[in-house]
């Protein structure tokens, strides 16, 4: 069994990466992908960068080049949902683009043309690790829902209304929907995990270095207890 652990910030991947026992190394698509075990089980780890394209072809990489059986993305979201919080922790069950829209042929708003689905569906036994884990580890809250994607940073009350109502998202980001979407299409299992920053309802911010500490903490946790648990 392979896992493939996707960060969208190199300082997410630190401790991880310090505490991987590294076999091997390999750059391609600008990316350093870093195979090896940790706690317990054989992994590669890789940073993809910010946006769709980059993490799309990260996850394909991962499938073609290291026949991964599970894909676990960890990273930053804003939080829309109106009980989320900064600081507390989003599992995805379902990714949504809501950058993409075919109105026009028929295809509902965020429906990618001629893919039978509008929302990409993590896996529940996934889902349910990061449960436990998030139990386990959270001095926060954590909440289970959609999680929206697009290629804007979205910063706009109007914008996240319309995420927040069309989706019924609770957590908008800009790189899980394109690793699940890469996923559903290979068929590998994957779940999609985000740290709250902010929450455009409330106005709410935390501050970055405090939020940074606890998003590094809790990514950290929650990928080790669910490797353990696997």
């Amino acid at each position: 069994m392979i896992i493939g652990l996707i960060g969208a910030m190199d300082e997410e991947l630190e401790i991880l990466l310090k505490e991987t026992e590294v076999e091997k190394t390999q750059i391609k698509a600008s990316m350093k992908f870093v195979k090896g075990h940790l706690y317990g089980k054989e992994v590669v780890v890789v940073r993809c960068g910010i946006g769709k394209v980059n993490s799309a072809i990260c996850a394909q990489i991962l499938v073609d080049d290291f026949n991964v059986d599970y894909v676990i993305n960890v990273g930053i979201a804003g939080g829309i949902g109106a009980n989320v919080k900064p600081g507390d922790v989003v599992i995805g069950d379902s990714l949504v683009q809501h950058d993409v829209e075919a109105i026009a042929f028929g295809y509902e708003a965020g429906q990618i043309p001629r893919i039978d689905t509008l929302d990409f569906k993590s896996s529940e036994y996934l889902v349910n690790l990061a449960k436990d884990a998030c139990k386990d580890v959270l001095t926060h809250e954590y909440f289970v829902g959609r999680i929206a994607t697009g290629d804007q940073f979205i910063a706009d009350i109007n914008k996240i209304k319309y995420i927040k109502e069309t989706f019924d998202a609770i957590a908008c980001e800009m790189e899980g929907g394109s690793i699940a979407q890469s996923c559903y299409l290979n068929q590998v299992p994957f779940v999609v995990l985000r740290s709250i920053s902010d929450n455009a309802d409330n106005g709410a911010h935390m501050d970055y270095e405090k939020f940074q500490h606890i998003a590094i903490k809790n990514s950290t946790e929650i990928i080790k207890n669910m490797l353990i648990a696997m």
